[in-house]
């Protein structure tokens, strides 16, 4: 099994690749709470391939696609200056996504994942994700470092989840 995580453009591939994932990974997350009708709903009416490819080139903004076999499998989006609840103003902190469809999920692609995200946000105090409560891929985030500093409510459904930070530079 061949596993790569690289930094990927918004061009009509990465975006298509990307919109593959979210469409899955948005279904997955939230059948047993969400009517498939909502969500379907949702996927039909947000997302979309212009927005995030202005998104995407953003210059504050980067894209990891995680590949297994030439097949796309999870992604990571950096927002550099996105503040969560409750951080200092004086800190750099930056956001982060961490998908990984469920069928792909196992110990090597989390970790080709997480080594090239981390590798990107050395330059930051503070990385933070609002993760959805039953997300599994939680418990990952909390083995490498992360600690949940706030109970919070996740777009778009509006479900329970957690702000978890974990701290890079400490100052």
């Amino acid at each position: 099994m061949d596993i790569i995580s690289k930094f990927t453009v918004g061009s009509e591939e990465g975006i298509s690749d990307l919109i593959t994932i979210i469409d899955s990974s948005v279904y997955t997350l939230h059948k047993d709470f969400v009517s498939e009708e909502n969500i379907k709903r949702y996927i039909h009416n947000e997302i979309d391939p212009r927005k995030m490819i202005n998104e995407l080139n953003d210059l504050s903004n980067q894209l990891i696609m995680t590949y297994v076999d030439q097949k796309p499998v999870g992604y990571s989006i950096i927002k550099s200056g996105s503040l969560p609840p409750g951080i200092s103003a004086g800190k750099r902190a930056t956001e982060i996504s961490f998908v990984i469809l469920s069928e792909f999920d196992s110990p090597e692609t989390r970790q080709s994942l997480w080594k090239k995200c981390r590798s990107a946000v050395n330059f930051t105090d503070v990385i933070w994700i609002n993760m959805l409560d039953h997300n599994p891929l939680s418990e990952f985030l909390k083995e490498v470092g992360f600690v949940s500093v706030t109970s919070s409510k996740v777009e778009p459904f509006e479900l329970p989840s957690h702000i978890l930070e974990l701290e890079i530079n400490k100052g």
